[in-house]
């Protein structure tokens, strides 16, 4: 090789020193369970304030992240959980599966939607809960009454007609269940779902189906989550949003940095970043109640009162008798669920 033939390679080595930025770029394996249709908007933000970090989705519905997430314990594959309920946040804390870390805007955050501590194991971003979707113009065809309570629901007339998720793969249906043992006190929560089950059709392995289903009229209710309930209502699908009167199951979609990933600093910035207004402003779009205060406008269908209607949530609670709760609901009403794809 001649002198000459060495100015370009000595010039792209130059180039490659001056400017390291053109290296390639860090990859955040991030578990998530947050819907398909709200990623993208969320990537793009934080790609705007962080290009150099790509996030590499594992999407499914809570249960299944939570299981997996427990599985890999020993040998963990993600950096961050993002978009994972609160109740499970809590697990993995106690299993001591993630970092503690105060992102930078932490003082914004309400206290109550994040974990104790100056360095919190976990940040809430916003607050997803319980909703039925009500199909009324296959209620009307059908002759069915008004759904203005959860005890509505067992009447005779719906026997076959309502879908619900499956709590063992569905955050949301973890929420209910929760919700009405801890509404109806553990015996009473046993006896409502005894005599729901009998009126449900299919349990299904995601939140958002039922809503889906009841929007096509394919059943005419299905119990699922104000977001999935106000963007199928919003695309003109023909169904009331109905929040029963005794109080609605909730939880929190958090965010965590598992403990010895080795691109803690990136994760950092994820977690920074998930915490900013901006990022608020866009969960904001989604949910009617985000882990800053004063930024969530009112969803179309959704109430203004709607945090009021929330029923006083215990995580760790959740947390501690998550095991015994599936458990005792898969041998009760199991053989109705959906099979797994």
């Amino acid at each position: 090789m001649t002198r000459f033939a060495l100015v370009p390679v000595l010039a792209t080595l130059a180039l490659a020193a001056a400017f390291p930025a053109f290296a390639e770029k860090t990859t955040l394996n991030v578990y998530t369970a947050l819907e398909t249709d709200q990623l993208k908007a969320y990537q793009e933000g934080f790609n705007k304030v962080y290009p150099d970090i790509e996030l590499k989705w594992t999407r499914d519905s809570t249960g299944i992240v939570t299981a997996k997430l427990l599985a890999e314990k020993d040998k963990p594959v993600a950096d961050v959980i993002m978009g994972v309920a609160a109740s499970s946040m809590v697990v993995f804390d106690r299993q001591g599966m993630l970092q503690p870390y105060a992102p930078v805007n932490l003082k914004e955050i309400q206290t109550r939607f994040r974990a104790p501590g100056a360095a919190p194991a976990w940040v809430g971003m916003d607050v997803w809960g319980a909703a039925i979707c009500y199909n009324v113009v296959e209620a009307q065809k059908q002759g069915l009454p008004r759904i203005e309570s959860w005890k509505d629901l067992l009447k005779p007339e719906f026997k076959g007609k309502i879908v619900m998720p499956n709590p063992n793969s569905s955050g949301t249906g973890f929420l209910d269940v929760t919700a009405w043992l801890q509404l109806f006190g553990e015996q009473g929560g046993w006896q409502y779902m005894d005599r729901l089950h009998e009126n449900v059709a299919v349990y299904t392995h995601s939140g958002s189906k039922p809503c889906v289903l009841a929007g096509n009229g394919e059943f005419p209710v299905g119990i699922s989550f104000e977001y999935r309930a106000n963007a199928v209502r919003s695309k003109g699908a023909p169904i009331d949003v109905v929040f029963p009167k005794e109080g609605l199951g909730w939880d929190l979609e958090a965010i965590a940095i598992v403990k010895g990933t080795p691109k803690l600093e990136a994760a950092k910035k994820l977690a920074d970043w998930a915490s900013t207004r901006e990022a608020n402003e866009l969960y904001a779009k989604n949910f009617a109640i985000t882990a800053i205060p004063g930024i969530a406008t009112r969803l179309k269908y959704v109430p203004t009162d709607y945090e009021q209607r929330l029923v006083k949530n215990d995580f760790g609670w959740m947390a501690k008798n998550r095991d015994a709760v599936l458990t005792e609901w898969q041998k009760r009403y199991g053989a109705k669920s959906e099979p797994k794809k």
